[in-house]
């Protein structure tokens, strides 16, 4: 868990499961790229609190391929490699289908796979040219329990995080040979500001006691698999799924 020397870009790093991985990989020696969209007043916040120097923040709308490109672009140039990629940032929204009208259907799909799996997979593409170039790195990606136990209220979303594993998986296969490794983390419920209002609701109990715990992850215990994940010796996890979700869903 050394990272000294290494330069991670950490995308959706302004709060929740982001921030946390920032302040890791800083906390063990990295420089970190916190990236944001709009909530750069709460990435600043981040970028204040992280150990050591040489961070910096870079800004992109995720769902847009040019903006994606310039944005690592402006990491390389500015700190002459990239040697870990975290694919965090990602939305959520409800849309269950007995519930929306078809134009609303539309638009959520649109939404959600644009950034959670078409951005996601523009910033591997662009991370991964560079990683190839310089002779290796890693690339952790942010799914979800939902990938495999379904989300009713919010299927496309559910899905787009099994297209993510899908893709992870298959770039695990092909980058392996360049020495690029892929990793996956599949959280339940993460004690982060989006799941603020379900916790303190009368659904919070049942929500916490899905686990046998009794409790929600906190976004450090997801933080720190994905620093496992980046670091050097985990190589021939390359293409592993690991849930954190204590034991509240289980597969073989």
């Amino acid at each position: 868990m050394n990272f000294n020397g290494k330069v991670v870009l950490v995308t959706g790093a302004s709060r929740g499961i982001g921030r946390a991985c920032a302040r890791m990989f800083a906390e063990h020696g990295a420089r970190v790229a916190i990236h944001y969209n709009s909530s750069r007043a709460a990435a600043e916040e981040t970028f204040r609190g992280l150990a050591g120097s040489g961070h910096l923040l870079v800004q992109a709308e995720i769902g847009d391929a040019e903006a994606v490109r310039r944005m690592v672009d402006a990491v390389v140039e500015q700190s002459g490699r990239l040697d870990i990629l975290v694919n965090n940032a990602g939305i959520f929204e409800e849309h269950a289908l007995d519930q929306v009208s078809y134009e609303e259907w539309q638009t959520t799909v649109a939404r959600i796979v644009r950034t959670n799996l078409i951005g996601a997979s523009n910033v591997t593409y662009c991370a991964a040219q560079q990683m190839i170039r310089q002779g290796g790195g890693r690339i952790i990606s942010v799914s979800s329990r939902t990938a495999f136990r379904g989300k009713p209220e919010a299927p496309l979303y559910a899905a787009s995080k099994a297209a993510l594993n899908a893709m992870s998986q298959s770039l695990a296969v092909a980058l392996a040979p360049y020495g690029v490794y892929i990793g996956v983390v599949a959280p339940g419920v993460v004690a982060t500001e989006m799941a603020t209002l379900d916790l303190a609701g009368p659904l919070g109990d049942s929500i916490r006691n899905q686990s046998s715990m009794g409790r929600v992850a906190e976004p450090e215990e997801v933080a720190y698999t994905v620093l496992f994940l980046a670091s050097e010796g985990a190589e021939f996890l390359t293409g592993a799924i690991v849930d954190i979700n204590g034991a509240s869903y289980l597969r073989s």
